[in-house]
């Protein structure tokens, strides 16, 4: 059925995570009527098992395995996307990279850091692990420092780790944030709406075509932004006849490394408030104190049953890193990738320098947990299928995710991503005069 409120919108957004929510909050700033159109749900954020379960829980759609060495996956399919459930970091871009494929965010990032709250965590805000693994690492010489955080400090609480539950409090900017400004200014929200395809006139895009409640419907705008991920936009996009999606992505795969620390007692700790960029080595080390459950899950499936009752004394340790470029994902949305030996040198040498810290720091009984991966992106990469401008070879048909980066660097995107769909917001906005 076609959608007599569609001919009313100036651009259709596929997607609520830092992308598609920066494009849809410029443009709606600037007066422009904007249809977005979200997968998953639009429930309250209650920092609860069973939420983070329902969004990014279900296997086969937010939680995918490769094909081989079943490595799981996590992605966010609600409002705000996976920025609801991620640990709040925020890095700078990789601007030298960025600048070689003609994209320069530095204006962009000084205006996020002004619109947002980005700051390392308050010394009252770190909890006895992350000062204890801080204190070890510097000792070792280690430049171990405080990381930039999305956090609203005067909301945040000491002894909390619910930062990748979804925070309870409001605490943590997210990029819901901005979907509820743009709702705020007038663009229309549609949740449970299952993307399928493009639709052309030609080369020319026109509009989408979503299911929801069992029923078909297109719509249409005069541009139209897939920002549904680095795994979704692949999907719609290849789906849309554009078949060079999907290939050699990155998905920055990482381990956990514990050790117990006798009398450490920690009640809960905000998540990456410290760590430091190996970039030479290939990796990020940073502390990663999960809720009971994630920790349990990493500990004893691994035989740890020994240290299923001791996670108050347990140093957490994640170690990140930047993969090699391979594999592909699937027209269905599945991923296909296995780690090449290269990347398993990389996690064993992670692994041994988080050993040293936390050994340093009085931990024994040092063990890593299950790998897995985050940030899925390099799908539909700028240069290869987009122009500096985000645009794909069909007309009015943008691209803003993490499926646009072209290289692998190994870090959070976020702020990568709100900056480069402000970029492409003002782009747009443009146009349309």
């Amino acid at each position: 059925m076609r959608d007599d409120i569609s001919t009313t919108h100036d651009a259709i957004i596929v997607g609520s995570g830092p992308g598609g929510a920066s494009v849809a909050k410029e443009l709606a700033g600037q007066g422009r009527r904007i249809l977005m159109l979200e997968r998953g749900d639009n429930a309250p954020i209650k920092g609860s098992l069973f939420q983070v379960a329902t969004n990014a829980g279900i296997p086969g759609q937010s939680l995918l395995f490769t094909n081989l060495s079943l490595l799981a996956m996590v992605r966010g399919l609600c409002t705000g996307g996976s920025s609801i459930f991620y640990c709040a970091t925020a890095f700078d871009p990789p601007y030298a990279m960025l600048e070689g494929y003609g994209i320069d965010l530095r204006r962009e990032v000084q205006e996020l850091k002004a619109e947002i709250p980005i700051a390392p965590a308050e010394e009252r805000l770190m909890g006895p692990g992350a000062r204890l693994m801080m204190q070890s690492a510097r000792q070792l010489g280690y430049p171990w420092h405080k990381l930039n955080k999305f956090i609203y400090q005067d909301k945040c609480r000491p002894d909390c780790s619910l930062c990748s539950y979804g925070c309870p409090h409001g605490a943590k900017w997210t990029a819901r944030n901005y979907v509820e400004q743009a709702v705020d200014q007038g663009m229309t929200l549609v949740n449970g709406a299952r993307v399928t395809r493009i639709l052309f006139e030609g080369d020319k895009a026109v509009g989408v075509r979503y299911r929801k409640n069992l029923q078909r419907h297109d719509v249409f705008a005069k541009r139209i932004v897939v920002a549904a991920g680095g795994v979704g936009s692949p999907k719609i996009l290849r789906r849309s006849g554009l078949d060079r999606a999907g290939y050699d992505f990155f998905f920055d795969p990482l381990i956990m490394v514990f050790g117990t620390v006798d009398g450490l007692q920690s009640k809960g700790e905000i998540q990456m408030s410290a760590g430091v960029h190996m970039q030479s080595r290939g990796y990020l080390m940073v502390d990663l104190n999960f809720p009971t459950p994630i920790y349990l899950g990493q500990s004893l499936p691994k035989l740890r049953l020994d240290k299923a009752f001791s996670q108050s004394n347990t140093l957490m340790m994640m170690i990140k890193i930047k993969d090699e470029l391979g594999g592909h994902t699937t027209a269905w949305g599945g991923v296909r990738k296995s780690l090449r030996a290269e990347d398993q040198a990389k996690l064993k040498d992670g692994y041994t320098h988080a050993a040293r810290i936390l050994k340093n720091a009085g931990a024994k009984g040092i063990f890593s947990g299950w790998t897995v991966a985050a940030h899925p992106g390099g799908t539909v990469k700028i240069r290869e299928m987009l122009d500096s401008n985000l645009k794909t070879e069909k007309q009015n048909l943008y691209v803003c995710d993490c499926s646009v980066i072209p290289e692998a660097w190994g870090l959070p995107p976020t702020l990568t991503l709100l900056a480069l769909g402000k970029r492409l917001g003002r782009h747009l906005s443009g146009q349309m005069q």
